[in-house]
């Protein structure tokens, strides 16, 4: 079976799968009895369609816009410019100059004339009654006005569907109309004969049952999209840095209004369509929009930017103009709403189980009705009543029909497909709960299959709270981990040294002081960052006044390719000065002069530079992360279209900045390794604190290497292959470096990667492995669009949690996959073998009915939603190559089908006899027997794996809780689900025997067949432990 599914079914990945895939797996699926319920979690390709041809037409808009604003551009000069547009009397007395389908036809349109007539950025912010540098006002009567005339920033979502849909949606299914047609049948032809009400009991029974099955199963449904509904939500909390009242604060995307002034970063998404009001080296990324790979260059010329591009490099201040479905992104969105997510690997796999079983069941329910057909052609042939055909025989016909259609309903599986949405559901609930939120549903089942991870270090094994706690600055080397020892620092070291130091962390940064709405100074910026500007405020500075005494004319973001970061300033008594900062020994291979003690610039000797090392070397040792400062004097001129310069630096000094290891990490690596998960550390930190970290957090053993990027990039494929599996960090890495070893992970060692991320370079490894983990608080937006899985907390110990969830996911599937197939298998042999042999079926249509919700909705319920424990942390992972159905699941599975089978078997031959049943009475009483016996065996056997026929799966629900242990009781109380479902299943099964009997063709029995039913069931167990005990080869 698991060659057939993996050719077959094997095509759909975790992620990233081809649409001919998705749509391949679809034609396979044939035998489906509810097409909108089995389909309800698999991608809408027709809509992802539609969204792909929006795409292209924003890709034919937008290049036919900047061709015009191109072109309108060399004429714009030269006109004179003259506006016929009218204000609409609402937005006037609203009080702005400008309305929505204006501003949107300029941003939208790139219509440079249009800007051009309206007074450029200043004029639209002016006629948006708001101010460049101290945004909106936030008085309530000004906000509802933008809402009335602008509309709000959020995107048209499909309502939610009501219950009643969903119990709408299990109607559909084609078996349960045809039960449906036959119990009508029933009712008209027993009403005829036997008259009301007593006619009317086995099509009235019939009906209960469907609409028993159908509201169950709508109430799960129902649950599940409620989950799924609050998961969505969960993802789309985005949060951008805004201007509101001269305050800089955070708000939600979908606070934002026209008039806001947003300050985007590398790696932040564009919230709303806008225009750029200042900035530096602004690349956009529009692939989401508009198909193209080409990033575009946004300035003052060209200052469009759209909603969801990507800010691929730079910062900038935007002036928000256009939100919500105004935007071409909004409609967009949409669209690819409605498209829905990829189907997971797992949820195919179990479509295809679910296919090849229903055809042997179909072909079972073919052959059973014709034997049970041909049984009563042949007793009314030897009565020789052939040619005389009753009410009753028409009844009996069609009862053999009605029994044959729910054996198709039995053994068409519709549940599993829909057990793995369920577990992965329930999973994704609790890991939120836990700190970590699912974007790709399909994370859940993979990560439980990881074999490494591949971690950042600052933020993931550190807690990402950055001071600077000691620093060399003039040849002064002191611990500056207190208000007083920087003060004291500050004095010693000379003026020019203290003034040009302060000048680079206050102007040279990605960060920015500010005060809140209390007055209070508040550092907005990066950890190290943050740490800087501190550091720069405890020695006095004043970063208002550094910033205002020169002027800022080129700014080069820090990037991890690049290890550093730059600015070009005007000073103010001319002449232009470059500043630079990153990495210690970049940085101080760019230098050639030092300042020295005396506040004098000296050339950079062999000596100094070896000391400087060497203050490297004792801080990066102490596991401190090390930045270098340093200035160019460029002289009078310089063009902000000249790059910064790279080398002829004069070294301020080297700051040493403590990140300490988070609490747990160390434990979580061990639990990682008792896992069979190998971790990683993959960073662009200095190699010595590289390992000294990884040494504390038990990453670096003995026998493991750590490499640098450069070197690792050096290396031939055959040194790869040997060195790659030894490899335990890998230090000054480059985002190629971390995609490199990924790709070798995955295609070369067959392993399944986790990696975490958080910048926007983080995207293509992240996209490259098996699960991309982003870190939700440092994380860029790029880096969590391109993840799988956010960390929240962005705590090594929380991915450890997921990959422990995602073991869960995967046995829980297993578990159910297990119980359910048992059921199936002893279900149709005995409905079969007893048509067969005596010429009626045990189990009625009522009954199987009753059996199907057991193993398909209520067995989801129970199996599904089991809660992860340590033990599972404890065993290898499953990796690429293991089969999910195991010969383990396949021991089990034939173990107790074979000991069912022959409980069931021995009561249908010999239970007249044991229970001395005679009568007219006691063939309802024995098949009331066997069918009590079956569930009770299903709910132990759930338990241990799996209900004398009803008992035997109850018990078979108890005993499907473990595979491989003997001891299916550990923790049995801690989920209340399994427990409620147990306890209802037990409890309806008794009133269904005891008192309605006339429905279901049951008859109430005695306290010594109640006895003998549950000890049927309750035998299961012991088989299911001495099962457990026999070895098998594993695969």
């Amino acid at each position: 079976m698991e060659s057939y599914l993996n050719e077959n079914f094997g095509d759909v990945k975790a992620k990233n799968s081809s649409d001919e895939a998705l749509q391949r797996w679809r034609k396979l699926c044939w035998l489906v009895k509810n097409r909108k319920r089995r389909f309800r979690f698999t991608a809408n390709l027709s809509k992802r369609v539609e969204a792909e041809a929006i795409r292209r037409s924003n890709q034919e808009k937008l290049r036919v816009a900047v061709l015009v604003s191109k072109a309108a551009l060399q004429f714009i000069h030269c006109l004179n410019l003259s506006s016929d547009y009218v204000v609409p009397k609402e937005v006037e007395e609203a009080g702005f100059q400008i309305c929505a389908d204006e501003l949107g036809s300029i941003v939208e349109g790139h219509d440079v004339k249009k800007l051009k007539i309206h007074g450029e950025v200043e004029g639209i912010a002016e006629k948006l009654s708001t101010s460049i540098n101290d945004g909106i006002s936030t008085s309530e009567d000004l906000v509802n006005g933008r809402k009335e005339i602008y509309g709000i920033n959020k995107f048209t979502e499909s309502p939610p569907r009501g219950f009643l849909v969903f119990v709408w949606e299990a109607l559909q299914d084609m078996t349960l109309m045809i039960l449906g047609v036959c119990a009508l049948v029933s009712l008209i032809v027993g009403i005829a004969m036997e008259g009301w009400p007593k006619g009317s009991h086995d099509g009235l029974g019939i009906v209960a049952s469907i609409l028993l099955v159908v509201f169950v199963t709508a109430t799960s449904d129902y649950k599940q999209s409620l989950q799924f509904k609050d998961l969505d939500r969960e993802k789309k909390k985005i949060t951008v840095q805004v201007t509101r009242n001269a305050v800089r604060q955070k708000i939600s995307i979908y606070d934002l209004l026209p008039g806001d002034i947003v300050h985007l970063f590398i790696g932040d998404q564009v919230p709303a369509d806008g225009l750029f009001v200042s900035g530096f080296s602004v690349l956009i990324n529009e692939s989401s929009l508009t198909g193209e790979s080409e990033p575009v260059n946004v300035n003052a010329a060209n200052p469009f930017l759209l909603s969801g591009t990507k800010v691929q490099d730079g910062s900038c201040k935007m002036l928000v103009t256009t939100v919500g479905m105004r935007t071409q992104w909004g409609k967009l969105m949409a669209t690819l709403s409605e498209g829905g997510d990829d189907e997971t690997p797992l949820q195919v796999k179990l479509n295809g189980v679910a296919t090849i079983i229903g055809k042997i069941g179909l072909f079972f329910a073919v052959v059973t009705f014709a034997v049970l057909v041909q049984g009563l052609c042949n007793r009314k042939l030897r009565e020789g009543t052939h040619w005389i055909w009753s009410g009753d025989d028409a009844r009996e016909m069609l009862e053999f029909f009605a029994v044959a259609v729910t054996i198709v309903v039995v053994a068409v599986p519709e549940g599993l497909p829909l057990a793995v949405t369920l577990s992965l559901a329930f999973a994704m609930k609790k890991m939120m709960n836990d700190k970590a939120l699912v974007r790709n549903l399909a994370a859940c089942e993979t990560m439980g299959s990881s074999t490494t991870i591949c971690s950042d270090k600052t933020g993931t094994l550190t807690t990402n709270h950055m001071t600077v706690v000691k620093a060399c600055v003039s040849g002064e080397t002191r611990e500056v981990g207190s208000s007083e020892s920087t003060t004291s620092f500050g004095s010693a070291i000379p003026d020019l040294a203290k003034s040009v130091l302060l000048e680079s962390i206050f102007n040279n940064t990605g960060g920015e002081v500010v005060f809140n709405e209390e007055k209070k100074v508040q550092i907005l910026g990066t950890p190290t960052e943050t740490a800087l500007l501190e550091f720069g405020l405890l020695l006095g500075g004043d970063s208002r006044q550094k910033q205002e005494k020169s002027k800022i004319v080129k700014v080069e973001p820090f990037n991890s390719t690049k290890k550093r970061m730059g600015v070009v300033i005007e000073l103010p008594n001319g002449g232009f000065r470059a500043h630079c900062k990153g990495a210690s020994e970049i940085v101080l291979a760019a230098c050639d002069k030092v300042i020295d003690s005396n506040g004098v610039v000296v050339p950079l000797d062999k000596a100094s530079i070896n000391h400087l090392n060497d203050i490297i070397e004792r801080f990066a040792g102490e596991s401190l992360r090390t930045l270098c400062l340093a200035y160019l004097e460029i002289g009078n001129e310089y063009s902000d279209e000249s790059p910064i310069p790279s080398e002829g630096y004069t070294c301020i000094g080297i700051v040493g900045i403590k990140d300490p290891v988070r609490p747990g990490v160390k434990e979580s690596v061990a639990i990682c390794r008792s896992a069979g998960i190998v971790v990683r550390m993959v960073t662009g930190d200095n190699l010595t604190t590289a390992k000294a970290i990884a040494r504390e957090c038990g990453i670096l053993t003995d026998d493991g290497i750590a490499i640098e990027g450069p070197a690792f990039r050096e290396k031939s494929e055959e040194e790869l292959q040997e060195l790659i599996p030894k490899i335990q960090v890998m230090a000054r890495s480059s985002p190629l470096d971390k995609h490199a070893l990924v790709k070798h992970l995955r295609t070369t060692f067959q392993e399944v990667v986790a990696v975490t991320g958080d910048g926007t370079n983080d995207a293509p490894a992240l996209h490259e492995a098996d699960i991309g983990l982003a870190m939700g608080i440092a994380g860029t937006e790029v880096a969590k669009e391109s993840a799988d899985v956010i960390i929240l907390d962005d705590n090594f110990s929380t991915i450890v949690t997921v990959a422990k969830w995602g073991r869960s996911v995967y046995i829980n599937i297993q578990k159910f996959v297990q119980f359910q197939l048992t059921v199936n298998v002893v279900a149709l042999i005995v409905n079969f073998s007893s048509a067969c042999l005596t010429g009626n079926a045990p189990l009625t249509a009522v009954q199987l009915l009753w059996v199907n919700m057991i193993m398909d909705t209520l067995g989801a319920l129970a199996l599904a939603t089991e809660p992860p424990n340590d033990d599972l942390m404890k065993r290898s992972p499953v990796g690429r190559k293991g089969n999910f159905i195991s010969n383990v699941m396949w021991r089990n599975i034939l173990g107790q089908s074979l000991y069912q089978f022959v409980v069931i078997w021995y009561l249908q031959t010999r239970g007249k006899a044991v229970f001395r049943l005679d009568g007219p009475d006691s063939d309802l009483i024995l098949n009331t027997l066997i069918f009590n016996s079956f569930v009770f065996c299903q709910i132990l056997l759930c338990v241990a794996d799996n209900e004398p026929l009803l008992f035997l799966q109850v018990f078979n629900e108890i005993s499907s809780r473990e595979m491989e242990k003997i001891n299916v009781f550990k923790g049995i109380l801690k989920n209340y689900v399994f427990v409620c479902v147990l306890a209802c299943t037990a409890l309806f099964q008794i009133i269904i025997v005891e008192f309605l009997g006339t429905f279901a063709n049951t008859t109430p029995l005695s306290l010594q067949q109640w006895f003998v039913s549950v000890f049927f069931g309750f035998l299961g167990m012991p088989i299911a432990a001495a099962l457990k005990m026999i070895p098998v080869v594993s695969n």
